[in-house]
């Protein structure tokens, strides 16, 4: 009699094609955008240089030399020397760093204030929308740049209080967004769920509504930053930013315009690292408002 025996060969695994995440959908489409990956590339340059101004140039950005003022772009002096003898390079580089500063930060304050007050506006409406919604019209009264300039005079100069002042006039935009989107999701299923289920309020805000806003918010702040730098620069050209000597573009752009005629280095140059970083920053907003709309991002 045989025997047999029998042997069981273990079955095959069954792998299931995940379905790709929105997020890596988005970031597949934002690198096929090449204007937004080379403006973002730039964007990184510039900080880059910023942030290593002492390792790129040999140059103090405070030291004067008089036997080599107003000197054009040469060798010696790339972007060519100021009225004082100052390398026009090493004050851009170690200015960038100011204005970046006030792009950068104006936003994060923006954003930390905004978006509660929206989500709070839109969760708890009534009273305490309207409370809340009419504050922001008050400040949506004044011209940003005029609210500015009256806020900077009232706090002092200073680049903590040109933050503040340039903050305070973003405010508005980032709880109207934020409010907006809450009202809407706040009607949704899973959102009804939560509160039915006995879901503090905390935790619907942050945990449900707020991921619905991060994608909006995203490409809001990036288009933000820009028009930041250039509040910030105009506040450092009407003498209202730092306090001379030290760099800023927008200071640089109004220590230049009385040589535009013998001395055009002095105005060109700030003008187009403002443009540079300004134009980046939108488009890489641009790219990301098209990555993040599903309805764009197979075009």
């Amino acid at each position: 009699m045989v025997s047999k025996t029998l042997t069981s060969t273990p079955p095959a695994q069954l792998t299931i094609p995940r379905g790709d995440s929105p997020l890596r959908q988005a970031r597949r489409a934002f690198l096929r955008n090449r204007a937004a990956v080379i403006a973002l590339v730039l964007l990184i340059l510039i900080l880059l240089s910023a942030l290593l101004a002492p390792n790129i140039t040999r140059y103090d950005p405070l030291q004067r030399d008089a036997k080599v003022r107003l000197q054009p772009p040469s060798l010696d002096y790339l972007l060519g020397t100021d009225a004082l003898g100052r390398d026009l390079l090493t004050r851009l580089l170690y200015g960038g760093r100011i204005s970046l500063q006030v792009g950068f930060f104006s936003v994060i304050a923006s954003t930390l204030v905004g978006v509660p007050l929206g989500l709070i506006a839109g969760y708890a409406g009534g009273r305490v929308d309207n409370w809340i919604m009419r504050l922001m019209d008050l400040i949506l009264a004044f011209p940003g740049l005029i609210l500015a300039i009256w806020l900077v005079s009232m706090l002092g100069v200073s680049i903590t209080n040109v933050i503040i002042a340039i903050s305070v006039g973003s405010i508005p935009t980032y709880a109207r967004i934020t409010r907006g989107i809450t009202l809407s999701t706040r009607e949704m299923d899973y959102v009804v769920a939560a509160h039915s289920m006995g879901a503090k309020a905390g935790r619907i805000l942050f945990i449900h509504i707020l991921p619905s806003v991060i994608g909006p918010l995203i490409v809001l702040v990036t288009l933000s930053i820009s028009g930041n730098i250039v509040a910030g620069a105009s506040l450092s050209f009407l003498g209202l930013g730092v306090r001379p000597p030290t760099p800023e573009w927008g200071a640089l752009l109004a220590d230049g315009r009385g040589y535009m005629r013998n001395a055009w280095w002095l105005s060109v140059f700030p003008g187009i690292a403002i443009m540079l970083v300004v134009l980046a920053a939108n488009v890489i907003g641009d790219g990301l408002r098209d990555a993040l709309d599903p309805r764009t991002r197979g075009r």
